[in-house]
């Protein structure tokens, strides 16, 4: 025993080593001290000798790396090149765009939740706030949705025209264009607002302000370029449209067939060197109205025109490049109209043959010739990060906020539906979902006023963010039944819910998203070790190269012993080791969610390990991983945005349900990613490691179901803030108006209520009368006074008023629905 006691020994202290990451010479030093105590304190057996030997070994390969390089790291360099497929320039880009942030933490196992609470909260400055309190505010009280996607098919005129005036397209150029100069969280924030009111017209503001000529100009554009072109855009002189994907080529933009070749024209009278295009595009918002066009196509220069490129001087393809084109250049076609899930914003397609453009109107001029895809990608995270989600927060707050008020409004069986308990298991996941989506707007906008381009967090913004604005949707759209399937103008739910498919489409198909994008690019991205690995596999320098991948080998080597070590140490005490980095409540959370990044980190070295270049053509296993990221990632906004909000009580339900529904999906996600690993026994090896005991998470109780549909049948102060952006009309005929207003009613005569419900049961009432009926018969009995009487029926009418739907006569939904002649503003709603 005395021979397993002392290895035992000598494995726990190696064990600790790796679980706190401590550098080699440190854990050599601490082996060491343990190899000293058992020969000082107790008769030497095997355990001891095993034990020297193998710190023998470990200590010759560390102190003499010629050693160590050429018996193990020249035969693994030799190995990786011949296994690792080569690079080209696109796939190098596309690895090497945008920045790693938080998301790196959690993939590597050992989040530092401190550095992540210590960044700022993000707030609007005082210029911004006013502008979505007022231009906004007063924008969407001009928008009447029904008028717009159903009679107009387009925004009214004195609404495109308010959209210039006030700067809406110029949101992102800077003051000194003639700009707002506003940061991604007022971008977010008024795309956010208006979507609630008009899916339309937020598509009008939010493309200018996501990915477009406007942001490339602003990133490469000549001097020239940005001089002439931003100011003309910040005040809606200029209305762009970007185009790049064709019939052949959408998710896959890299297979672009639009061509550009270099050569000799005449341009405004004169012979100078340019391009001559052909492109055939679809799908591009604002191209019906657009007055210049960004198009993207690939570059070739067969007669060398260019003089090649720096360290290339006879390359003739240059790859996909960027140009900026006026609309009324010769040989531009406008193509018709699209119509996107039967929606206003302008869609369509151009094209032209042979189109001479001379160099000058490529974006950064003729020295960004070929950089079309780096510029893409760097600048594609606006729009994935901040548009599209915007769109999904959007439906989500003003689902919450009219889908709790419509449940108490809305009787069945002499109860409000809310009351129901199939009902409130959707309004469960409206009411986490919605806290969730607000949590993962603020922190991701966050990101990017940074200055940080997250590639990989914007890609988990996009999928999740639109899926969980579908998600809402969806369960407000049952809860409200026939009321949300009639069009018309009373219906708040329908165009919003038919236009969801869009942004689950476009910028990257959500499938394309999570199978490919999210793990497959944030597994190399996020990797402390892969991509210099892969790099220093490619260098021309062989020798040099051989010596950085020794070192990268050896660190990853020990990172990924950390890993398990972390892994099983976490495991078998259920996370308690993790450092909680606040007291209260919240502390055991951060606990489990260190213990389940480090599961992604030990799972995901051990599948790249055993996988390599497979593991992103197993593309189930790579959504898997996706998910498992995308949870980590989600938890940690809604903690972030509980710790910024100073830690409200009423909130503490929402984090726990949502902490406690990501862990369970992450669960199932690993567990899923076991069972169909291609070899069976790793996977089995991987699943006992992370779940010693088995499941260790479920899924939130319905008790707690039960307290996060509360806040959203009542007023308060949690309501109000997760749907403050959301909409909502004054006017008692306003399409989301009358559901808040009898909502109030509702509420204010609830004491009120139960005096009849109380009398009822008393066999005082008719149980089998209307409820107005039931008014008067109370205010005859003395059960009730006047002016509780006047309360209930106030309440009543409201009531009533909502359940309602629209009705058309059999001509007018055959011709078609007129338009209204004018749109104009009505009185300020109470932003809620």
């Amino acid at each position: 025993m005395t021979g397993l006691w002392q290895l035992l020994l000598m494995v726990l202290v190696a064990g600790v080593c790796a679980y706190n990451r401590w550098p080699m010479k440190k854990v050599m030093l601490a082996n060491l001290a343990a190899l000293a105590v058992i020969w000082f304190a107790s008769d030497l057996a095997w355990g001891f000798y095993t034990s020297a030997i193998v710190y023998g070994v470990v200590a010759l390969f560390y102190m003499l790396p010629d050693l160590r390089i050429d018996w193990i790291s020249r035969k693994a360099y030799s190995f990786m090149q011949k296994v690792l497929p080569p690079m080209n320039e696109t796939e190098k880009v596309a690895l090497e765009a945008g920045d790693v942030w938080w998301e790196g933490d959690l993939f590597q196992g050992n989040p530092d939740w401190i550095k992540m609470l210590e960044i700022a909260k993000p707030t609007l400055t005082d210029e911004e706030q006013a502008f979505v309190d007022n231009e906004t505010e007063e924008l969407c009280s001009m928008l009447d949705d029904w008028d717009i996607v159903q009679k107009r098919k387009d925004l009214p005129p004195e609404v495109w025209q308010f959209i210039k005036d006030k700067g809406f397209l110029g949101m992102i150029i800077p003051k000194q264009f003639g700009g707002k100069g506003f940061s991604a969280l007022a971008h977010s924030s008024v795309v956010t607002k208006i979507a609630t009111r008009s899916g339309s017209a937020a598509v009008t503001v939010m493309v200018p302000n996501s990915l477009g000529p406007a942001e490339l100009l602003l990133h490469y554009g000549t001097d020239e370029q940005k001089d002439y072109y931003l100011p003309r855009l910040a005040e809606g002189k200029e209305i762009p449209c970007f185009a790049l994907t064709s019939p052949v080529a959408g998710s896959d933009a890299g297979a672009i067939p639009d061509k550009g070749v270099v050569c000799m024209g005449k341009h405004e009278g004169k012979e100078v060197l340019g391009i001559s295009l052909t492109w055939n595009k679809r799908y591009i918002t604002l191209a019906p109205v657009a007055t210049i066009v960004g198009l993207a196509f690939k570059l070739y220069d067969p007669d060398g025109l260019l003089g090649g490129k720096e360290g290339d001087q006879d390359k003739t393809d240059y790859g996909i490049t960027c140009a900026l084109i006026p609309r009324d250049h010769p040989g531009v076609e406008i193509g018709q109209r699209h119509m996107p899930m039967g929606q206003a914003f302008m869609n369509g397609t151009t094209t032209g043959e042979n189109v001479f453009i001379p160099m000058d109107m490529l974006i950064g001029g003729q020295e960004f010739a070929g950089q079309g895809w780096r510029m893409l990608m760097e600048c594609l995270a606006a729009g994935r990060s901040i548009s599209l989600p915007a769109m999904g927060t959007a439906v989500s707050k003003l689902s919450y906020r009219l889908t709790g008020a419509y449940a108490m409004v809305r009787e069945q069986f002499k109860t409000p539906i809310a009351r129901f308990e199939g009902v409130e298991e959707a309004m469960a996941r409206i009411a986490g979902m919605t806290y969730r989506i607000e949590a993962m707007r603020t922190m991701t906008a966050g990101a990017v006023d940074l200055g940080v381009k997250p590639s990989v967090v914007s890609a988990i913004a996009k999928y999740h963010m639109t899926e969980i604005g579908r998600q809402v949707l969806n369960d407000s759209m049952d809860i409200h039944a026939g009321r949300a399937i009639i069009m018309g103008e009373r219906n708040y739910l329908a165009s919003g819910y038919m236009s969801q498919p869009i942004g689950i489409t476009v910028e990257g198909a959500n499938i394309l998203t999570r199978n490919l994008m999210i793990f497959g690019q944030g597994a190399v991205r996020c990797h402390p070790y892969v991509l210099r690995e892969m790099f220093a596999a490619q260098m021309e320098d062989k020798e040099e190269g051989v010596k950085r991948f020794d070192s990268l080998l050896f660190r990853h080597i020990g990172y990924g012993v950390s890993n398990f070590a972390r892994t099983f140490g976490l495991g078998l005490t259920g996370g308690l080791l993790a450092k909680k980095p606040v007291a209260g409540q919240t502390g055991k959370l951060y606990q489990q969610l260190t213990r389940m990044s480090s599961v992604l980190a030990l799972t995901s070295d051990v599948a790249m390990g055993m996988l390599g270049g497979d593991l992103k053509r197993k593309e189930r296993l790579s959504a898997r991983l996706a998910d498992v990221l995308s949870h980590l990632y989600m938890a940690s906004a809604v903690l972030k945005y509980y710790e910024d909000n100073q830690r409200p009580i009423a909130d503490l339900p929402y984090v726990q349900w949502n902490i406690e529904s990501n862990l369970e999906k992450i669960q199932e996600a690993f567990y899923d990613f076991y069972a169909n690993f291609p070899v069976k026994a790793v996977g089995k090896m991987l699943r006992f490691v992370a779940f010693p005991y088995g499941k260790s998470y479920k899924k939130p109780s319905d008790k707690l179901d039960r307290e996060i549909v509360k806040p959203m049948l009542s007023r308060n102060e949690l309501r109000d803030r997760i749907t403050d952006l959301s909409y909502v009309g004054k006017e008692a005929d306003d399409v989301t108006g009358r559901v808040e207003q009898a909502f109030f009613k509702v509420l204010a005569a609830d004491e009120v209520r139960r005096k009849l419900r109380k009398a009822m049961k008393a066999k005082e009432l008719d149980k089998d009368a209307t409820n107005m009926e039931r008014i008067e018969q109370a205010i005859e009995k003395g059960i009730i006074n006047e002016d509780e009487r006047q309360m209930l029926v106030d309440a009543e009418e409201a009531r009533m008023d909502v359940i309602q739907v629209d009705d058309y006569s059999h001509e007018e939904i055959v011709d078609g629905f007129k338009a209204k002649s004018q749109a104009k503003p009505k009185k300020k709603s109470k932003a809620a």
